[in-house]
């Protein structure tokens, strides 16, 4: 009887001991860090949808952690062995950006000396993230829309299409939706790419995860730096 008691109260401690691990463990998923209820609820979301292979639209205000649930969708994913391409879609210029995103053949256009692969091709069997994928003009909206449709392609100066498995895994901080009503989005490719959405808390709505930033990022620079730091001040 007593040893029985005893092998209980180790079994005990032992769940105990894992509860508590899984617990520490829940406060970050990848390089994502929050225990905060909001943080938990888009953990559960990204593990749901990562197997799905169906786009996923993440919004939030900038700096709230777009690229890195992005990149999270994709390692959890049965596609995490091939490549994840992202690109900021408001940092290209408009006139360089059908060519960035398909590709183009020689002699498409002045300085096009060669044929030239596009991210969607880049992206094959893997994940396309379009960042600030609100930015696209309209008229690129629309093979947009037929790439992500019938997973086909056309390079720039080109003749023929090209069949690419990307997923997409998008992501912006304006209101998609006011876009549509304006006409700035096209409302057919908005309903393409929100099949699943996740929405980031800003840090102002989940501060109880302050802590857990505080410790992450001294422990970051402190051993890029080469600096012992244990701690941080109360006023810091």
């Amino acid at each position: 009887l007593v040893v029985g008691k005893a092998i209980r109260q180790r079994r005990l401690e032992d769940e105990v001991v894992s509860l508590r691990g899984a617990l520490k463990d829940r406060s970050r998923l990848g390089s994502i860090i929050g225990g905060s209820a909001p943080m938990q609820e888009v953990f559960s979301l990204i593990e749901r949808v990562s197997f799905a292979d169906v786009p996923v639209l993440i919004t939030g205000e900038s700096g709230t952690g777009k690229e890195l649930v992005a990149k999270q969708i994709h390692l959890e994913s049965r596609r995490s062995s091939a490549p994840f391409i992202d690109v900021n879609c408001a940092a290209i210029p408009e006139e360089l950006i059908e060519s960035e995103l398909f590709g183009h053949v020689k002699g498409a256009f002045t300085g096009a000396v060669h044929n030239k692969p596009g991210l969607f091709e880049a992206a094959d069997g893997g994940t396309l993230f379009l960042d600030e994928v609100g930015e696209l003009p309209v008229a690129l909206q629309v093979k947009l829309l037929r790439a992500i449709q019938d997973k086909q392609i056309r390079r720039v100066g080109g003749t023929g299409d090209r069949t690419v498995d990307a997923r997409i895994v998008s992501a912006t901080n304006r209101c998609l939706e006011d876009d549509t009503a304006s006409g700035r989005f096209r409302e057919d490719l908005y309903y393409r790419l929100n099949v699943i959405q996740i929405s980031l808390p800003p840090l102002r709505d989940r501060m109880e995860d302050l802590p857990l930033l505080v410790h992450h990022f001294l422990e970051k620079h402190s051993a890029e730096l080469g600096k012992p730091v244990k701690e941080i001040s109360d006023d810091a």
